[in-house]
């Protein structure tokens, strides 16, 4: 095992980036906390300036302290955004040089990075259970397989799409691998979809959920499969082939309800975002088709909850829609993280496939992470898009009540957006009362935790007879 240690500081700042006062973002109810550029080098850039590719998110459960993991076109870099508006890079795994893919997802305290760019390559394990100090490459070979253009776990398996598998003068190749991570740091190769499926050509991408496959199959189309663990084997429960504005079948994701599906396609440009019905997986039935603009090209679909998408648009940003109801799909707002063509110039200028390459949605805290390929890592607030369509909850935005850092020293940051009256409270776990206000209006306001003894705090907002709690720690 090879022990990445963190990189110096003092070399890592002159990297950093956060001063975006001097570029403007077109945007609608959502805020920039922060951009950070870490790869802002010369060495190694990928073709048309591209440093930056697939993200994730992690929270660490012991510090309760929130990452962003980025690849980018010289390896992984494992950002600290617990304070958002300040994130600093912890650590960074170096990977193939002027990349273009790469993806990335975690399991428990361990970090899976694929890459499909050609010969020489290789896939990563890193262990993240050091952060923020350093982390630990496992794996860093070919001896599982060289290549995977995306990466998906559910549970403990792990789904490699589109597999290139290093054999010396005759590299094979497989559509989709499953891996098994019941040992995370020795993944066990469990079937191949050609071994019961021959026919898929290749699997770009695939959502995953309790061992239903979503498998997105390019100019195929899209095709679902289940995996039957106790017969080691897929079986194909229905696809999605030749629908109106159809192209490359890129991604995917599902509501929680498990009831709609949102999915895009890459190739040619300017294709809609697609809702389609899969409650009957035998015969998906589409829903709706939007698009920000007439030339937008999706890029990746992010569901939240059951009522929001957000979705990864390459020359436009990240945009936020509101799916509750099929029938009356609605643009809830969006941040342009590429300013320089697209929809706000008016013109595309040829550049199909720059700008923004994905997100991640899902942490606890609320905060966004976007990934431009060329403008570097945005940290968003996209709370004033849940609040615009009337969500307040199951949303994985939870409502726009963020404040930050969380563990706290000696102040947060509390970020309300509203036009109503509001309450907030901070009690500690015997329910002692340390801090309290009524607002009025949008909240912004610094909190000071100086007095606050150590431990755990619960913070509330009140507002028209609806409570969110969310909780805070403080350590000095």
């Amino acid at each position: 095992m090879k022990r990445i240690l963190l990189l110096i500081p003092a070399i890592i700042a002159c990297f950093f980036s956060h001063n975006f006062s001097a570029q403007t973002y077109s945007s609608q109810n959502i805020n920039l906390i922060s951009l950070i550029n870490p790869n802002s080098g010369t060495v190694g850039v990928g073709t048309d300036g591209r440093r930056y590719n697939g993200c994730w998110g992690w929270k660490q459960p012991i510090t309760n302290r929130e990452y962003a993991i980025v690849g980018s076109s010289i390896g992984s870099y494992f950002i600290d955004i617990t304070n958002p508006v300040t994130p600093t890079v912890s650590a960074f795994v170096a990977g193939k040089q002027g990349c273009t893919w790469r993806e990335i997802k975690t399991y428990q305290n361990y970090c899976y990075v694929v890459s499909d760019d050609g010969s020489p390559n290789t896939f990563q394990i890193i262990d993240m259970a050091q952060l923020p100090t350093t982390v630990t490459v496992v794996h860093n070979g070919t001896s599982y397989f060289e290549r995977g253009h995306t990466i998906w776990i559910d549970n403990d398996n792990m789904y490699i799409g589109s597999t290139t598998y290093s054999v010396p003068n005759n590299p094979s190749y497989s559509s989709m691998s499953l891996w098994s991570l019941t040992t995370p740091t020795a993944p066990v190769l469990l079937r191949r979809l050609e071994q019961d499926y021959p026919v898929i050509s290749t699997v770009h991408d695939m959502f995953v959920r309790n061992d239903t496959i979503f498998a997105s199959c390019g100019n195929q189309g899209l095709y679902i499969f289940k995996w039957i663990g106790s017969v080691i084997k897929f079986v194909q429960l229905g696809s999605y082939t030749g629908y109106p504005s159809g192209g490359y079948n890129h991604s995917s994701f599902l509501k929680k309800n498990g009831k709609h599906l949102v999915f895009c396609d890459e190739v040619p440009t300017g294709l809609p975002i697609k809702l389609v019905d899969v409650q009957n997986l035998a015969s998906v039935q589409p829903l709706a088709t939007f698009n920000p603009h007439p030339n937008t090209t999706p890029h990746n679909p992010y569901v939240l909850g059951d009522s929001l998408a957000v979705v990864a648009c390459y020359q436009d940003g990240i945009n936020i829609y509101n799916i509750k109801d099929p029938n009356n799909v609605f643009h809830a707002g969006f941040f342009d993280t590429y300013p320089q063509s697209g929809f706000n110039t008016g013109n595309y200028q040829g550049a199909d496939y720059r700008g923004n390459w994905g997100a991640y949605p899902y942490l606890p805290s609320g905060v966004i992470i976007a990934t431009d390929m060329q403008n570097g890592v945005f940290l968003l607030d996209a709370g004033s898009a849940a609040v615009s369509t009337g969500i307040k909850s199951n949303t994985g935005i939870k409502t726009n009540l963020i404040f930050y850092p969380n563990p706290a020293d000696e102040k947060i940051s509390l970020n309300y957006n509203t036009q109503n009256s509001s309450y907030v409270q901070i009690k500690n776990t015997l329910g002692r009362l340390v801090f309290e206000k009524t607002f009025v209006g949008p909240i912004h306001e610094y909190v000071y935790t100086t007095n606050f003894a150590n431990g755990t705090y619960f913070v509330s907002l009140t507002e028209n007879d609806q409570t969110t709690t969310k909780k805070l720690i403080v350590s000095h």
